[in-house]
């Protein structure tokens, strides 16, 4: 039991990197196991793209926080200090999950809760986006489309948000993914990522936990997938053999 008490202030810090695992850090390791132990660390921190600054921007209106997450971010606005193309279509995005009462519903839960748990042997953090107990957890995501989600693996999200939620006593609940597109006509969706995949998810972290624990405790050495931006400016350089790029 990780002696750190999670709070909105100290949940994305490094010590709370340090002493939870969570969906992020995961897939961080799943990616690249040095670039990780960086960010854990505090070595390194992954740039925020204009692409991550609008998702941000709609989820920080959702829960109620949108005009500190302005004051953080300059770069919204022009040299003019009018507000970039793409923050103004994120007006609209919002305009059109406003309109959907069955959005909104799914929306409806409590904001950004946290929640930790034992899982695999180490304790683990989540932040719901919407929590509605005894009855769903929803996640909000803007995406560019909407056939691109299986790729993002929202399924290793859910299977954790879902153990969590239960080790807390919540029951089992179902998972749901509230999606808007940044498309010029902003399209919505609900989709709910069924149990028996959650469960598959469940299974996948387990079988590569022991190696992703060692590794975060020191105890093996984190591989580089050298594709990164960490490992392009930590990389010795070598000479490397030109049949590398013929044969792929």
């Amino acid at each position: 039991m990780s002696d750190l008490i999670l709070n909105e202030k100290n949940y994305y810090s490094t010590e709370a990197h340090q002493s939870y695992w969570s969906v992020s850090q995961y897939k961080d390791f799943m990616r690249c196991e040095a670039m990780s132990m960086a960010k854990i660390m505090g070595e390194y921190e992954h740039p925020m793209t204009r692409a991550m600054l609008v998702g941000s921007f709609i989820d920080r209106y959702m829960e109620g926080t949108l005009p500190q997450f302005i004051t953080e971010h300059p770069e919204l606005f022009t040299l003019k200090r009018q507000l970039r193309a793409e923050f103004r279509h994120a007006y609209e995005i919002i305009n059109k999950i406003e309109s959907s009462p069955k959005f909104m519903n799914y929306m409806s839960g409590e904001k950004q809760k946290i929640l930790t748990a034992e899982m695999f042997g180490v304790q683990w953090k989540i932040k719901m986006d919407s929590f509605l107990p005894k009855i769903c957890i929803t996640d909000l995501k803007v995406v560019a489309r909407t056939e691109r989600l299986p790729d993002w693996r929202y399924d290793l999200q859910g299977t954790v948000y879902q153990a969590v939620a239960e080790a807390n006593g919540y029951g089992r609940l179902p998972f749901y993914l509230a999606v808007a597109t940044k498309e010029k006509v902003p399209d919505l969706n609900i989709f709910q990522i069924p149990d028996s995949e959650l469960d598959k998810a469940f299974v996948e972290i387990g079988e590569n936990m022991p190696h992703f624990i060692n590794v975060k405790m020191g105890l093996e050495e984190p591989e580089r997938c050298e594709k990164c931006a960490w490992c392009k400016m930590t990389r010795e350089l070598k000479v490397r053999n030109y049949m590398e790029l013929v044969e792929g």
